[in-house]
């Protein structure tokens, strides 16, 4: 089920008051009705997936139990391996089987063997990356003793399917979502107001931003040998807002509706565009993957710690796997070594903290070198951008090549990708990054100050949507689904 839908934009009012008009005094009732109404947003899509959820959530609520339980360091590491691998091979049979079946394949061939195996016709469990993820860190900090497992079914399946969250993140801890399902939650109505402004905001990045955006970048990409280097560089730069309106938006979009029923999701994203260093942006860009990755892969590594050569290990490490985890094509894993390569002077010069608080903070307007520093990154982003969206690894080549040409300084060719949509989509990405910029100290740029809504609140509110009507275009997918 999609969020920008009109089924979501059904069940999401019956579900509201269900939830809290005919459960709302029975707190095991509610968490129920949570599983239910998340297993039907899931199984909206395909209802086969729904049995690999439930067994993934059943293997992880029993290992937590058995972890309680034992004290034999040997079956503790027996149990957690268990989740580990039963967690990890369902993703890698979804996901990286044919993948690495094909390189088998041509691995035989470059020797001068003949191989023949033939590929699975595997359909890729939406969403099976984000909560593969958050039920491995329940059983990671349940065996490290930093959780207490739960002995409560129906909250543990709650806090796993929990439907905003679900298909695309954040990917929620244990130690900050599991407990709200044990905790009595009143309806706030000047909270539920914030999460439905950003919910809206949310819709704004995704529906008018990303897929507008989305209409010109599958043309050019497509077709990127027949024009000139600066149409690729507006089809890249237009793909880097595609991919920040698509991701974001899903994200405000959930923590919104999490917000609507009195949850708290992690912030999942930190106007990453206003970065100054690559470092920064990997600290505000999918802000729950990178602290997964940082929390369960590069600091049991050894992370910044240590030899010169274990720090480039760790840098390289973590990049390819968090590139490897977006999908099973080399152009992830090349996106994912260019920013690895962009990431290490910094660690290797241990600048890699300089900016930590927010840019310009005492400030209405930067100063020329923040501008300088976030023009810069953000064109090293987009290049790695350009790897993420091509179909190979040689086409991401060529296109850079025609893109780096004597053309790049050509006028754009946009005769037959609608020079009004181009225009007006360039016109709301400057709003979206005036609105980010003016509000870039709150988690979300429409919120103002007061506590209570606000006719001025309201009206930013109305705005929103009476945009999204007039210009949204054919309903996108999320690009995350695909991970």
């Amino acid at each position: 089920m999609l969020f920008n839908s009109l089924d979501f934009a059904l069940f999401l009012p019956i579900f509201f008051i269900l939830y809290w008009f005919v459960t709302n005094k029975n707190l095991q009732l509610q968490n129920i009705l949570i599983v239910i109404a998340s297993y039907l947003f899931y199984g909206w899509w395909d209802w086969r997936f729904l049995l690999l959820i439930f067994f993934s959530t059943s293997i992880d609520f029993f290992v937590g139990l058995g972890l309680k339980k034992q004290s034999n360091l040997s079956k503790r590491k027996l149990l957690l391996w268990t989740s580990i691998l039963v967690n990890l091979g369902f993703l890698g049979f979804f996901k990286y089987y044919n993948f690495f079946l094909d390189n088998f394949v041509q691995a035989f061939s470059f020797f001068g063997t003949e191989f023949r195996a033939d590929s699975l016709q595997i359909i890729l469990p939406v969403g099976i990356s984000f909560y593969t993820f958050q039920t491995l860190s329940y059983t990671i900090d349940v065996y490290k003793r930093k959780l207490e497992p739960t002995s409560d079914a129906v909250s543990f399946f709650a806090y796993v399917s929990f439907f905003p969250q679900l298909v695309a993140g954040p990917i929620e801890r244990a130690s900050n979502l599991l407990p709200q399902f044990f905790t009595h939650r009143i309806f706030d109505y000047s909270n539920a107001m914030k999460g439905v402004q950003q919910i809206i905001w949310g819709l704004f990045k995704k529906m008018v931003i990303a897929d507008n955006c989305a209409y010109v970048v599958n043309e050019i990409f497509s077709n990127y040998t027949n024009y000139s280097g600066s149409t690729l560089l507006v089809g890249a730069v237009l793909f880097a807002f595609q991919i920040y309106g698509d991701f974001s938006g899903y994200s405000d979009i959930a923590i919104g509706t999490a917000r609507l029923f009195g949850f708290e999701l992690k912030r999942n994203f930190a106007y990453p565009y206003f970065s100054r260093d690559i470092a920064e942006f990997w600290r505000r860009w999918h802000i729950s993957l990178s602290t997964w990755f940082r929390d369960y892969v590069y600091i049991p590594l050894g992370g910044s710690q240590g030899s010169t050569w274990s720090k480039i290990r760790n840098v390289f490490l973590i990049f390819l796997i968090s590139g490897f985890w977006h999908g099973a094509n080399y152009t992830f894993l090349f996106w994912g070594l260019l920013n690895a390569i962009y990431f290490l002077p910094l660690l290797l010069r241990k600048k890699n903290r300089v900016h930590i608080d927010a840019i310009a903070s005492n400030r209405m307007l930067p100063h020329f070198n923040d501008v300088f520093r976030i023009l810069l990154t953000f064109s090293l982003v987009t290049i790695g951008w350009i790897f993420f969206r091509s179909e190979s690894i040689s086409d991401a080549f060529q296109y850079l090549t025609i893109l780096f040409s004597a053309s790049l300084f050509e006028l754009p060719y946009a005769f037959g990708l609608g020079m009004e949509r181009v225009i007006i989509t360039f016109v709301f990405i400057l709003i979206l990054l005036f609105v980010e910029w003016i509000g870039r100290k709150k988690e979300c740029p429409i919120w103002l100050e007061q506590n209570k809504p606000s006719f001025a609140q309201f009206t930013i509110s109305y705005v929103l949507i009476i945009v999204l009507f007039l210009f949204s275009t054919t309903q996108q997918a999320f690009i995350y689904f695909q991970f």
